[in-house]
């Protein structure tokens, strides 16, 4: 990695567009009326690059930028199976982004990459920058696919395995599913292709294979597209494995991923996965009022530490899926 000054400061690898940067043709312009001027800009970054940030428009409110996001066509869409705590700032589809602790760091992941159905496009709004930290790092999915070892594609191209144990360590499940009553839930599964298992106490495993790579529905490429790393044993701080691990057991850990055949998955695997991703990061400071738009097959997003205040919301939409290939 080293540091590249292109149209304005940011981090990234040599070669890497990421974002495109759209900035308003007269002060106080209104978001509004920059997506009537810059549309087919955006859409074309989109597809070409994968993210456009949107720096300099008048976001006077969350309102404004939900109007923004709903206006590309598609109704804005609900965070359903979840994996992480996310609290909806309106009813209509906008939501905090992922609730971890301020010096937590979140790894690069394309949303909902865990499942066979995701969102195609997301959007994140700056309301407030953190005075330190908190970038929303990116990076290509095209890239990360090209630069991943042959040997790791090939290993993953059958699919990962997620399981997930919903309960005291982890995301409860009448969270995840939005629901408390056990026959939803049933139904979610069946109809997404997940696997599920009451246990005792009212607590539940679910297990689904997911892709590891895609290819993108309008540009055809191929891209790495899964969470595989975020879920697995080696993501935990070692002394959280170790004492969950002894507490638990290895079945019914919150969480982990395996390959398609179920077989576990080295952890210095996941140190060259990780290796990737590392090279291929895109970092800049958010700045108040800022809207980064993704393609979220062809991008993925992160979270880094921060100090002080930071909102950052999220909306996301235009589902899409595999779910008849598996």
């Amino acid at each position: 990695m080293q540091d590249i000054m292109t149209r304005f400061e940011r981090r990234a690898p040599v070669g890497s567009d990421l974002p495109v940067l759209i900035s308003p043709a007269m002060p106080g312009q209104s978001l509004q009326s920059g997506l009537a001027q810059f549309r087919d800009a955006i859409e074309t970054a989109l597809h070409v690059v994968g993210g456009v940030l949107l720096r300099g428009f008048d976001v006077p409110s969350v309102d404004a930028f939900q109007q923004f996001a709903a206006a590309f066509g598609h109704p804005l869409l609900k965070y359903e199976f979840a994996s992480t705590p996310r609290s909806a700032v309106s009813s209509s589809g906008i939501y905090t982004s992922t609730e971890y602790p301020a010096h937590q760091h979140i790894p690069l992941h394309n949303e909902q990459a865990y499942t066979r159905e995701w969102p195609m496009k997301i959007w994140f709004h700056c309301v407030t920058a953190s005075p330190e930290g908190g970038e929303t790092p990116i990076a290509d999915s095209r890239a990360i696919y090209r630069r991943m070892p042959v040997a790791i594609r090939e290993r993953f191209a059958p699919g990962i395995l997620y399981v997930r144990n919903y309960g005291e360590f982890d995301v409860p499940w009448q969270k995840v599913f939005n629901t408390e009553v056990r026959a939803e839930v049933e139904g979610f599964c069946q109809r997404a292709g997940i696997q599920w298992e009451w246990k005792e106490d009212d607590a539940l495993r679910t297990t689904q294979l997911c892709q590891a790579v895609e290819t993108h529905p309008v540009t055809g490429e191929r891209v790495w597209f899964n969470q595989a790393h975020l879920f697995h044993v080696s993501n935990l701080q070692p002394e959280v494995r170790e004492s969950l691990e002894a507490l638990v057991g290895e079945e019914n850990l919150p969480r982990n991923t395996y390959y398609a055949d179920g077989s576990p998955i080295p952890d210095a695997i996941f140190d060259e996965v990780r290796r990737v991703l590392d090279a291929e990061t895109v970092s800049f400071r958010w700045e108040e009022g800022d809207v980064l738009m993704l393609d979220n097959m062809l991008a993925a997003h992160a979270r880094s530490p921060f100090k002080g205040p930071r909102k950052v919301v999220v909306a996301m939409a235009e589902p899409h899926g595999n779910l008849g290939r598996f």
